[in-house]
């Protein structure tokens, strides 16, 4: 813009800086200068914008959660969080041995019965075998004793009575015959001494005699019976614990399982009672949870429960409740409750049927009481 001075009447340029050369071609068209004007007031509500949407956000999210945390006490159920405990069992040989074979490794499924090891049973079958010995002749020893003196036994002990009465006689005759002679000095004293020496002698053998006859036709005594009754009971008992132990020889799996861990090899020397392996029992199981106070008198015994598991969460498997602890304890560590930690729980013990195998060891599970089937109380 310009003005014109009155007194010279030349038009002069308004004052104001001088534009370095070029400057209007470098200066944005007036139209875009006019949208970046209109523009501004939107980029300053954009945050404001993205503000609200958060704060919105936010606060639906933080009422889902409320709702979620606050919903009615279902009092036909009652949730409870736990771990799976999967039995153990030690397994070896209730005799000592040398292992002979081994028939199953670590990982292998058994079933209840299945022979896994077994020990050499030569020693084992000749002990057998000197326990049957013994026991046979026991047996004999009895039988004769119960069934007496044979017919053949008594007439020897009849004739021995016979034979001794005959030399008696005798005996007796040579005695007089000395008696007569020794005062007419016919006969010396010392052969009368020794009629008299054999008559005595005689008189004795005869009596021994009659006894054993006696002995022979009234048959043993009662008390040797029952003794030798009693030998052959005992022989009997050796014979069962010969034949347990060649038995024991072979280890078997006690229940259905998993073997978890071989700790012996073939051709080791191993003791009464020393691991060989170690299974894993597969049914049932146990689940370790905790009640609270306030819900341990809506729970007993016996009721039924439903297990879950985060793996398979549409997959039910049964079970019941098994034990109650009759002491109150801190929530452990390993178990998430929606309560404090420092409440006071009671241990819940749930028997759980494990058909597939699916339930393994320190496994997070959910379990569900269905408290309107609560078994009757006994004595009812």
């Amino acid at each position: 813009m310009s003005t014109k001075n009155p007194q010279t009447g030349i038009q002069a340029a308004e004052n104001r800086p001088s534009e370095p050369k070029g400057a209007e071609r470098l200066r944005p068209p007036a139209s875009a200068r006019a949208a970046a004007r209109d523009d501004a007031p939107r980029k300053s509500k954009l945050p404001l914008l993205i503000f609200a949407i958060l704060v919105i956000g936010g606060a639906t999210a933080a009422l889902a959660w409320w709702r979620s945390t606050h919903k009615p006490r279902d009092e036909s159920q009652l949730v409870l969080q736990g771990n799976i405990d999967v039995r153990q069992v030690n397994l070896a040989f209730k005799v000592d041995g040398r292992i002979e074979t081994l028939n199953v490794d670590e990982g292998d499924s058994v079933a209840a019965g299945d022979v896994l090891a077994t020990l050499d049973k030569r020693y084992f079958d000749d002990d057998l075998q000197r326990a049957r010995a013994n026991r046979e002749n026991a047996a004999a020893n009895l039988a004769r004793l119960e069934h007496g003196s044979r017919p053949e036994e008594i007439a020897q002990a009849k004739a021995q009575v016979d034979e001794r009465k005959a030399t008696l006689a005798r005996a007796k005759h040579d005695y007089s015959r000395a008696e007569d002679l020794v005062g007419t000095g016919a006969v010396s004293r010392e052969t009368f001494d020794q009629a008299k020496a054999a008559l005595s002698e005689a008189i004795a053998r005869l009596a021994y005699a009659e006894k054993t006859l006696e002995l022979a036709e009234k048959g043993p005594r009662q008390e040797d019976i029952d003794a030798a009754r009693a030998q052959l009971a005992a022989q009997d008992a050796q014979v069962t614990q010969a034949a347990r132990r060649l038995s024991d020889s072979k280890l078997l799996a006690p229940s259905a399982g998993v073997i978890l861990t071989r700790a012996r090899e073939k051709g080791a020397i191993v003791g009464a009672g020393e691991t060989v392996f170690t299974e894993t029992l597969a049914s049932p199981v146990w689940v370790r949870t905790y009640v609270n106070e306030r819900d341990l008198g809506r729970i007993q015994p016996g009721m039924k429960a439903g297990v879950r598991t985060d793996s398979a969460p549409n997959k039910v498997y049964h079970g019941e409740v098994g034990f109650i602890s009759p002491t109150a304890e801190f929530t452990p560590k390993t178990v998430e409750t929606r309560e404090l930690r420092t409440d006071l729980v009671y241990r819940l013990r749930v028997i759980v049927d494990n058909p597939d195998g699916g339930l393994r060891q320190g496994m997070p599970v959910t379990v569900t009481l269905n408290l309107n089937d609560a078994p009757a109380a006994k004595g009812n």
